[in-house]
């Protein structure tokens, strides 16, 4: 139980910075006219296609594309797409108001829609580089950026995306119930620990009713290092890397290696998840490398960009596991949910914002949790009835949307009801 909560705890933090991220990206997305532009042209084609040419398009489409026959990236309905910007607007919301990362939900919740894992998988990532991209690399508020730091980084997550995605094609080679299963184990494990530390954490802050304030609280520089990171920058393993000098008197430095394993961990977990590694980049950085927050931050931000944008286009779109339309939906509706939920903080108290995130992530455990024992059943792991494997899932699908769509609306109704109230704080 201890461990598991360690593991939430270390997950939590990561996720929180990923939050800032999105949050960050959206804000600037959504405040610049050039980018709101690309974003429509973007869309543009979808809508046009799904009101006219839709039966067209998917007609004259080849067998293969990517090399498989039955889920064709480029398919489409009006009513698939109005889906994924709900499954967008809610991690949106997740983001937003919690401000610790709704990307958790997205897998799963494309999975009960009835998304194979792996597609699943290239189509988060492809809707986080696609964000990424749009936030702009190069942007001025990325700030402290260490590029030796990150050039390092991104040599070992790009061979860890290279053997993640591998793996989850050559699992759906074999089976894609396989891969399906191995997608689920991986989410049951990550969101059982983080929504068990959250679950604990809520109750804590509720017995001592310090739960007052929100998950926004911004980073201090973060310069103290445990004795883990002291012990890796004792090791003089070369090369060596130099980092903090701006922040810290004469700097840091710490084996190349040591960033090279910790990339090749994050690339893994990017390209296995569908996540952009840096719910996993931030307390990697800080709790065991010894790095700053605030070069952590700038770091963090601009290696998701290179680790999301190979994984998804070198590990999933040139084999056809990307569903193109559910990308651009989750774009729309997230942007939009991360800017409600964040005006809703400014209303809402912090005890009952813990409350909702150990919710939300509980949900996408639930529904994980439900749907593992068919996906085990059907690659002959144990015996299970078709009626009894039918009925986990359903169990499942349905919790986890009736606790998200009561959250969505919770927060949707809590911004209408205050709109007033928030236009002064604004003033």
């Amino acid at each position: 139980m201890n461990f598991l909560t360690k593991v939430g705890q270390f997950l939590h933090e990561g996720s929180r910075a990923h939050a800032e991220w999105e949050i960050r990206t959206a804000n600037t997305i959504l405040g610049d006219r050039k980018r709101l532009l690309v974003l429509g042209l973007l869309l543009l084609p979808i809508f046009i296609g799904g009101v006219v040419f839709a039966d067209e398009i998917v007609g004259g489409l080849p067998q293969y594309i990517g090399g498989k026959t039955a889920y064709s990236p480029s398919f489409f309905t009006m009513g698939i797409f109005i889906a994924s910007i709900f499954i967008g607007l809610c991690a949106g919301l997740i983001t937003g108001c919690i401000g610790a990362g709704g990307g958790f939900i997205i897998a799963p919740a494309l999975m009960s829609a009835g998304i194979k894992g792996i597609l699943a998988v290239g189509t988060d990532l492809f809707h986080i580089f696609a964000k990424a991209i749009m936030g702009s690399v190069l942007h001025k508020k990325l700030g402290n950026i260490s590029v030796s730091l990150a050039f390092i980084f991104l040599i070992g997550s790009i061979f860890g995306a290279s053997l993640g995605g591998w793996i989850n094609r050559v699992l759906y080679e074999i089976n894609p119930v396989i891969s399906d299963a191995f997608i689920t184990t991986i989410y049951v494990i990550m969101l059982g620990a983080l929504g068990l530390y959250s679950l604990i954490d809520f109750l804590k802050a509720r017995k001592s009713e310090h739960g007052s304030g929100d998950f926004h609280g911004g980073k201090d520089e973060g310069t103290a290092m445990g004795n883990l990171p002291k012990k890796l920058q004792a090791i003089k393993l070369p090369p060596m890397v130099a980092f903090d000098q701006g922040i810290i008197p004469g700097g840091r430095s710490i084996s190349s290696w040591f960033l090279i394993l910790s990339g090749f961990l994050v690339g893994l977990c990017a390209a296995i998840m569908g996540v952009g590694g840096g719910f996993l980049t931030f307390p990697i950085f800080v709790y065991i490398l010894g790095v700053s927050s605030m070069t952590t931050v700038g770091t963090d931000i601009f290696q998701i960009i290179f680790t999301a944008g190979y994984a998804a286009i070198g590990q999933y779109a040139i084999y056809g596991f990307i569903f193109y339309t559910l990308a651009m939906g989750m774009l729309l509706g997230s942007l939009l949910g991360i800017q409600i939920g964040a005006m809703s903080t400014k209303v809402v108290k912090g005890i009952t914002i813990r409350g909702f995130y150990a919710m939300a992530v509980l949900a996408g455990f639930i529904n994980r949790f439900f749907a593992l024992p068919s996906k085990l059943a059907s690659i002959g792991a144990f015996p299970l009835s078709k009626e009894t494997a039918s009925l986990l899932d359903k169990i499942g699908i349905w919790l986890f949307f009736i606790f998200i769509s009561i959250f969505a609306v919770w927060v949707i109704g809590t911004f209408v009801m205050n709109i007033k109230k928030l236009k002064g704080k604004e003033t």
